[in-house]
């Protein structure tokens, strides 16, 4: 847990409903308005899911246990549900004494569910997922309906998780974007080794379809016709092997996986590269990694769905 050396601050207690060693926009965010929190003089303490709790560096999260994986909006989500996960909950906000709850995704089964369950006094929601036709995951709602009116404040990301929320659920949402620290991009220094006067980038899970990373590997042959010496920078979890095997020979070459990055080698993986390339196909509410592609002065390209038509105002910061 991280206490903040000023006083009048306020206790938060946060909740993650995702594993929080595995990259993704909502960790990210909940990550950033922790030590936002924690440099404005409050006391902040995240409840996640982790998987390896002895890799652990941020000294506020509080790990409840391994999540397990269950398939959701096209993606893999890891989750932590069920009675012992209910226990630690029940116990984290015993002892955390908190004067707010910030509770995010609590419409799923997660530690953020459970909180909303157990929890009393003031507490926000914020709702990142944008899946106006998934009915799985909101099969429930009934049963929600009554823990989601607990929410003192419900935030959705952008418009199009507000319209998720308000199709399944019937509540509705105020908007406010995720926040990043744009210093910290801005001011991030390229590394040698990824710089190659006309490289790629792209970062996410790139075994889940929906990231798009084929998409792009199918366009390079286009691409490198134009492009010659053009390359590839991937960054992310995932099996590279597999990729290289079904790319042709001749492209292999382009390609250069990176793995998992940290975040402060994110803030030099997007100085590095000439162009970030976000091939998604769908699925997105938001698109945290654009605004940091943004703060970092790289040029985008970004498939045209909603959630980054919205975010680059319809081209005017992106193509």
């Amino acid at each position: 847990m991280a206490y903040s050396p000023k006083s009048s601050g306020i206790r938060i207690g946060m909740v993650s409903p995702y594993g929080w060693d595995t990259p993704g926009g909502v960790q990210a965010h909940i990550r950033d308005l922790a030590k936002y929190y924690i440099d404005q003089g409050h006391y902040v303490s995240v409840l996640a899911p982790v998987s390896r709790e002895e890799s652990l560096a941020d000294d506020f999260v509080v790990p409840a246990g391994r999540p397990i994986s269950i398939p959701y909006n096209g993606a893999v989500a890891r989750v932590l549900f069920g009675p012992v996960a209910a226990s630690r909950v029940r116990q984290w906000i015993s002892q955390g004494n908190f004067d707010l709850l910030h509770l995010h995704e609590p419409a799923i089964p997660s530690l953020s569910l459970l909180a909303c369950w157990i929890g009393e006094g003031p507490m926000v929601g914020t709702f990142h997922a944008a899946a106006p036709k998934q009915k799985v995951a909101f099969a429930v709602s009934p049963l929600l309906e009554p823990v989601i009116e607990k929410l003192s404040a419900r935030i959705a990301v952008s418009e199009i998780a507000r319209e998720t929320l308000t199709i399944h659920l019937e509540t509705d949402a105020i908007v406010i974007p995720n926040g990043i620290d744009v210093d910290f991009f801005a001011k991030s220094e390229p590394k040698v080794e990824w710089q190659n006067g006309n490289t790629i980038g792209f970062i996410g899970r790139f075994e889940e379809p929906r990231k798009g990373l084929q998409i792009l590997i199918d366009a390079l042959p286009i691409i490198s016709r134009f492009v010659p010496d053009v390359k590839v920078l991937i960054a992310g979890p995932g099996e590279s092997a597999e990729i290289l095997k079904s790319t042709n020979s001749q492209l292999r070459s382009k390609l250069s996986f990176l793995g998992r990055i940290s975040e402060a080698d994110k803030g030099s993986f997007l100085k590095s590269i000439d162009l970030y390339v976000a091939p998604n196909t769908g699925g997105e509410s938001f698109g945290i990694i654009l605004t940091e592609a943004l703060a970092s002065e790289t040029a985008i390209v970004a498939s045209d769905i909603p959630a980054f038509r919205n975010l680059l105002n319809g081209g005017e910061y992106g193509a």
